[in-house]
């Protein structure tokens, strides 16, 4: 602290002081007079004193730097007479000024006598940053208070602007707060100063001296302030009871909480526990500024700490949002102030009686603009009218000003090449014109040039008579120009020119499927804002998330027959109208227009939709940044709210998926499956067409084979067909990068495998086979029918998952050729049939033949005969009987060599 007097010391010593020119007298009435600068904005603040006829000292000089700022004189504040001003100075003020100390000195042709107003101005924007009012002597000054002797006497200074304190501390990047202390009038001055959001409160009090370290906030006296919806300031004396928002029990009536004064002592005591007085407070330049007055000693005991100003005592601090009143609280409440200690909120030991001054330089917002924005839109007519200037963004400024569309002077954003609709409604001394020239007013006649975009000396009306005015902005309309009134200076503001709107608004784009649809995107924390315009005349534009419109969440903009434009969402499981099911995402910001037929939407959703327990299809709808998001499209001639029909079908769509990677800003075209699933068809028709069905008939029909040739042929195919099978299933699997049982085929599929898997495990466990003459065991019956049971089973099953899946395959894809593949596949199947029923007659007979015909045994062939099936039911014991007896007939063949 000593090292930082020294150096300022210093510096007021050899920079900040001025001995009087040789050539500068000082016989004006104004020398030695000192004043404090009113801060208008750009957060100026400072001291004069005029040392001379020709020099003046600034000291403890703030300001956030602008654009060609002079010293600036006139004869009066007043708007007249500061915008016809002049330059008294060939310094210039265009840096960021902290804290700083510096000597002016007046053109040669300039005098004291001139000047009434001296003003830092940025000539350009015509903009007043503060000014000082010149009082020629002390007798024409105003006659001080008795207020402001009494704080002569303490030895505080006498303060003249609400903004200028003796102390300031700063409480943490975005918040400081300033103080003059006033022990004999037992009050104190506070000033909350912070670069935060224009509906956030700002608190500061001191906590209770008997709490702990980790309770502060627990019985703290705060004061709470802010701004009003209306721009008007506010502070109320509030009692922190516990750490929530503001509650009141149903029950009892009582309150805890965060919670004002008034509330916990009842209605009748309302206003007389508020022992903060607000004295003023302004907004600037994104910048909350409130200066209360409070009482030091004499306060309510049961909700109000005194303040013992010679003492170290504990303060605390908090920033966060505000709720406004409502029908159950007419009060703003904070709600709570999350994020970390000593950023939003925290705590420090304070001696308000020590002086404190760690405040260097001006306080400066991220954020400075808090003007309305209106973005103009071909459909939508702004109507221009005209009201008292309440917040005006740019002073000085006259009494009454611009209003469009009910709101004060907003920042009015236009595209490049859409037309912008005027209904001038402001009274006929209110003439529009669009201009280069940012204070308005007909620049020629202060001997200025300007270029004249829309608008001139017609564009006036009254409400019951507005008149139209249509401007359309083209690529040579700079970004920045202004809409004034012709006839008077700085009654509107800004117009932002952008190029086609969507590439400006969104951070990323890409071009979907087919070059028909460009997709702009902007990620945030927790949301994505998402726009889409179609690249040709349609009646509506739908874009839909997953593989294609058919299973996908799908978002349509149209206009309807009011011509608003709207973006409904839906779920879609199918081709048909039935098949549309609307959908409620949390959409905001949502926009949708047509230009000549080219239809363009925009919306905002949050990235994970707010569910709960709910089961509804749009909980599933999650966007993840990190993973690449499927984009189709579709465009149609006509879109409904409700009641949708045939004819509200696409007449044109993305031929596929577009993959578009979010985070990295990029896009590429999914892969096409087609021939993965293809080749997983023709796998499958292998399997279950030839191998698994050649297997069974070499198993029923070549029994009569000499020797084990048919159960080999039988086990070969029956493993390669399962071999085949599982092959495809791996392949399908690894390319599709999944396995969604959603579809009828794949729960044919499922099916069909696990039938077809169980059949080498029942032929392990196969039981043992009878001896010759023997009959078959129960087991080996029971084996035997589950067996063939299972196998002929999979055989149907694995016949209608092929079926299906090429149902599947056209459905997904809209093939052409998928019937004649069907016809294809049932002429097979019914070859394969008609040869089994042939080759099941010439079984049966030659079992028949060789029963009751003749025997045709080679002599030492004692083998049973496997031809003959356990199974046939026209197996009888007699049957057996013949065999035997077949079996021991010997034919005698004679040699022939």
């Amino acid at each position: 602290m000593l090292r930082e007097t020294i150096l300022i010391f210093l510096s007021l010593l050899f920079l900040g002081y001025a001995d009087p020119h040789p050539n500068c007298t000082r016989t004006s009435l104004l020398v030695d007079f000192e004043s404090e600068f009113k801060m208008v904005q750009h957060q100026l603040r400072g001291y004069l004193k005029i040392l001379d006829d020709c020099s003046f000292r600034v000291s403890q000089f703030d300001m956030l730097s602008g654009s060609d700022v002079h010293w600036w004189g006139a004869l009066a504040p007043d708007f007249d007479n500061l915008t016809t001003g002049f330059i008294v100075s060939d310094h210039k003020l265009n840096q960021t000024y902290a804290n700083s100390t510096f000597v002016v000195r007046l053109m040669p042709n300039v005098t004291w006598n001139m000047i009434r107003v001296l003003a830092v101005w940025e000539v350009p924007t015509a903009s007043d940053f503060g000014h000082v009012v010149l009082a020629e002597s002390a007798a024409s000054s105003p006659a001080p208070s008795p207020r402001s002797n009494e704080r002569e006497k303490e030895g505080g200074a006498v303060h003249t602007e609400p903004t200028m304190f003796d102390n300031c501390k700063v409480l943490s990047k975005d918040l400081r707060v300033r103080w003059s202390l006033y022990p004999k009038e037992d009050s104190i001055e506070i000033g909350l100063e912070g670069a935060t959001g224009v509906m956030n409160y700002m608190a500061f009090g001191w906590a209770n001296p008997n709490a702990t370290d980790s309770e502060f906030m627990v019985g703290a006296d705060v004061a709470v302030a802010g701004f009003k919806e209306d721009g008007l300031p506010f502070v109320d004396d509030f009692f922190i009871t516990k750490y929530s928002e503001c509650a009141i029990d149903n029950e009892d009536g009582s309150a805890q909480g965060v919670c004002p004064d008034s509330i916990y002592v009842g209605p009748e005591r309302v206003g007389l526990v508020n022992d903060t007085k607000l004295i003023y407070g302004q907004r600037r330049d994104g910048i909350s500024f409130v200066r209360y007055r409070r009482p030091l000693s004499e306060v309510d005991s049961k909700y109000d700490h005194p303040v013992n100003h010679s003492a170290n005592m504990t303060v605390i601090w908090a920033l966060g949002k505000i709720r406004p009143p409502d029908s159950v609280q007419p009060y703003y409440l904070p709600e709570n102030h999350g994020g970390l200690p000593f950023e939003n909120f925290g705590h420090l030991v304070l001696n308000v009686s020590q002086h404190v001054n760690d405040c260097k330089g001006p306080l400066d917002a991220e954020d400075k603009e808090d003007q309305d924005v209106i973005i103009a839109d071909a459909k939508v007519t702004l109507v221009v009218s005209s009201g008292p200037a309440l917040h005006y963004p740019n002073p000085p400024n006259p009494a009454k000003v611009i209003f469009i569309n009910k709101k004060e002077a907003p920042v009015l954003r236009v595209e490049r090449g859409v037309p912008v609709t005027f209904s001038i409604q402001a009274g006929h001394d209110v003439v529009l014109y669009v201009t280069s020239d940012p204070i308005g007013g007909n620049a020629t006649l202060r001997n200025q040039t300007e270029t004249i975009y829309a608008g001139g000396p017609d564009a006036h009306g009254v409400q019951a008579s507005p008149k139209e005015l249509i401007w359309a902005p083209d690529r040579n309309t700079p970004d920045h120009i202004y809409y004034h009134s012709l006839y008077e200076k700085k009654m509107g503001w800004r117009v932002e020119v952008v190029d086609g709107g969507l590439s400006d608004m969104y951070n990323s784009s890409v071009v979907l499927d087919d070059q028909q649809v460009t997709f702009f995107w902007t990620l945030s924390k927790d949301s994505i804002s998402i726009a889409a315009r179609g690249e040709k005349k349609s009646g509506y534009l739908a874009i839909g998330f997953g593989s294609g419109m058919i299973y996908s969440y799908a978002y349509v903009g149209w206009i309807d027959d009011n011509g608003v434009g709207r973006v409904n969402t839906y779920w879609i499981d199918g081709r048909d109208a039935s098949n549309i099911h609307p959908t409620h995402e949390n959409l905001t910001y949502v926009r949708c227009k047509t230009e000549n037929g080219i239809i363009t939407m925009e919306f905002t959703r949050p990235l994970h939709p707010s569910c709960g327990r709910d089961k509804k299809p749009e909980c599933n709808n999650i966007i993840d940044p990190s993973t690449p998001l499927k984009v189709v499209w579709a465009m149609g001639s006509r879109w409904s709210n409700d009641h949708l029909s045939e004819r509200n079908m696409h007449s044109i769509m993305s031929s596929r998926p577009i993959l578009v990677q979010l985070m990295r800003g990029s896009a590429e075209a999914e892969q096409d499956l087609l021939p993965v699933l293809a080749v997983h068809g023709f796998m499958m028709f292998l399997a279950w067409g030839i191998f698994l069905p050649g297997g069974i008939l070499a198993a029923r029909y070549l029994k009569h084979l000499k020797g084990d040739g048919w159960y080999k042929i039988h086990v070969y195919l029956q493993y390669s067909g399962l071999a085949l099978v599982l092959l495809a299933l791996l392949f399908a699997i690894a390319e599709l990068r999944g396995f969604h049982a959603s579809s009828t085929h794949v729960k044919f599929g499922i099916a069909t495998i696990i039938l077809a898997c169980i059949q080498p495990v029942n032929a392990y466990f196969r039981p043992p086979k009878q001896a010759n003459g023997e009959q078959a065991p129960f087991k080996r019956v029971i084996w035997e029918y589950v067996h063939i049971i299972i196998g002929r089973s999979a055989i149907v099953v694995g016949i209608a998952s092929l079926f299906s899946g090429m149902k599947h395959l056209g459905f997904k894809y809209d093939l052409e050729n998928v019937h004649e593949l069907n016809w294809a596949m049932v002429i097979w199947f019914s070859v394969v049939a008609l040869t089994v029923a042939y080759l099941e007659y010439r079984e049966k007979r030659r079992i028949r033949d060789r029963i009751f015909g003749r025997g045709n045994w080679v002599l030492g062939n004692l083998e049973e005969d496997d031809s003959l099936d356990l199974l046939s039911p026209t197996r009888t014991p007699a049957d057996k009987e013949s065999q035997a007896s077949a079996r021991m007939e010997v034919q005698l063949e004679p040699l022939n060599r």
